[in-house]
């Protein structure tokens, strides 16, 4: 199996995806699915795993060599294998390997310091009063700044840079908030937004859906609509947490 780096379905060979204005989101038909390597990675190791392929307690093959047999840097490997431990199905161990500890994915997904359920049970309590402040107190640098994110990540195919730039997205929505409270709680769970960005986007292909919800949270945002941007960030993350249900639910029949 020989994967390229760059997103390999529903795009044209060696062509890029298409820049999206950051406007008004209008209704539009979903997008094709797109596999990135990483994701196709990450969907072989993980079939490897579940259908038994590869044992319980088997430690999988290094970096390199995975590398070397899916035609991938070792940058992509590391991502799936995040992925893999995200789920629970492997354990990484510093100078030792990965190792597949369980044949179905966890009763809950660790996402860094946090757990899946903590952070959809605390982050509807934080970031749709921080969204709805941040309407009635943003600066107009605020406001540029989260423009400027939306533009990158509409743009980025680096999974990676995606996170990171998503993790900032509501770091800057708490800061514009005016509260400290909200903006030094969201800056603590950063990394954990990030792991959960991540594993969301290789798992159950948000990045588009999670795009056209964060221009919905500018909008209102722009719009100085306290009520609007605490509704478009609820949704987005009902939505979030939707698609975290559907991954632990659809692996245990």
């Amino acid at each position: 199996m020989n994967l390229s780096d760059s997103r390999t379905a529903g795009q044209a060979d060696g062509g890029q995806l298409p820049m999206r204005a950051a406007a008004a989101p209008a209704p539009r038909p979903a997008p094709l699915a797109r596999l990135s390597a990483a994701e196709a990675v990450f969907s072989a190791i993980r079939q490897d795993i579940e259908s038994g392929s590869v044992e319980l307690g088997a430690k999988l093959s290094s970096e390199a060599t995975l590398a070397g047999q899916y035609g991938v840097s070792r940058s992509v490997i590391r991502e799936a294998l995040r992925s893999c431990n995200a789920l629970g199905l492997t354990v990484t161990k510093t100078g030792k390997g990965t190792f597949v500890v369980a044949n179905k994915v966890a009763n809950d997904l660790t996402l860094g310091q946090y757990s899946a359920r903590d952070l959809n049970e605390a982050r509807p309590h934080i970031e749709v009063p921080a969204a709805g402040l941040a309407a009635q107190r943003r600066s107009d640098e605020d406001l540029k700044q989260l423009r400027g994110l939306v533009e990158e990540m509409l743009g980025e195919n680096d999974p990676e840079a995606w996170v990171a730039l998503d993790a900032a997205f509501h770091s800057i929505i708490a800061r514009a908030s005016g509260n400290k409270v909200f903006e030094s709680v969201v800056a603590e769970i950063r990394e954990a937004l990030a792991h959960q960005s991540e594993t969301l986007n290789m798992v159950a292909d948000r990045r588009h859906a999670s795009d056209d919800e964060h221009l919905r949270i500018i909008e209102a945002i722009d719009a100085g609509e306290a009520e609007a941007a605490e509704a478009a960030m609820a949704a987005h993350l009902a939505a979030v947490s939707a698609a975290l249900d559907s991954i632990l639910n659809s692996s245990q029949g």
